[in-house]
């Protein structure tokens, strides 16, 4: 029996992330990761079953480690626009610290790959807790789950890809996502919220 290297799976981890966001779920075959990771394919499957087993401890444990970073001080019974904006925050800096894990998440989990009840229980039970005080306190409206996910995050996201990718509209300079345009962007969000 052979023994587990915690070393070479995270590099097998690490390297299957970036083929992936590089060149999609097509871009990734076992021996294409071999050679990546410098491992034979044979090392692969000490640490993984087979290519949808891979995918989706990744997408596990990407998942984990986005919502332990989203918690970080994150208290779900704070006022609605401070928790907002501390979970702007964690997620932002996550999503910098780690574009690869961001890419790869928005591929993920639009993919029949991976089915989306891997996700940690104890995060959605902090941000259901989160939502329905800010109701009950009447701070923000009630809304379809989406749609305050669409308001509430979705314009954090798009410009973190702008920051990232140091691109802008046509015939603009690079985005800087920097403290004033947060600011600006979380008063909108707030601002559409509230009723």
């Amino acid at each position: 029996m052979r023994i587990r290297d915690t070393n070479k799976e995270a590099l097998i981890r690490e390297k299957a992330i970036e083929l992936i966001v590089q060149h999609g779920f097509d871009g990734l075959s076992m021996h294409k990761l071999a050679r990546a990771a410098g491992v034979s394919v044979a090392t692969i499957y000490i640490y993984f079953k087979d290519r949808e087993d891979l995918i989706q401890q990744l997408y596990t444990e990407e998942s984990r480690k986005m919502s332990d970073a989203t918690l970080v001080n994150f208290d779900p019974d704070a006022h609605f626009d401070e928790g907002l904006k501390r979970q702007w925050i964690n997620r932002m800096n996550y999503c910098l610290e780690n574009p690869y894990s961001m890419a790869f998440m928005e591929q993920v989990k639009h993919s029949p790959l991976v089915e989306r009840s891997t996700i940690d229980t104890r995060f959605l039970q902090a941000m259901q807790r989160f939502v329905h005080n800010a109701i009950e306190r009447k701070e923000i409206v009630p809304l379809p789950v989406e749609i305050y996910w669409s308001v509430a995050f979705a314009p954090l996201y798009q410009l973190v890809k702008f920051h990232i990718s140091g691109k802008s509209m046509p015939d603009r300079p690079p985005f800087i996502f920097d403290e004033e345009k947060i600011n600006l962007t979380l008063g909108l969000v707030l601002k559409a919220l509230k009723p």
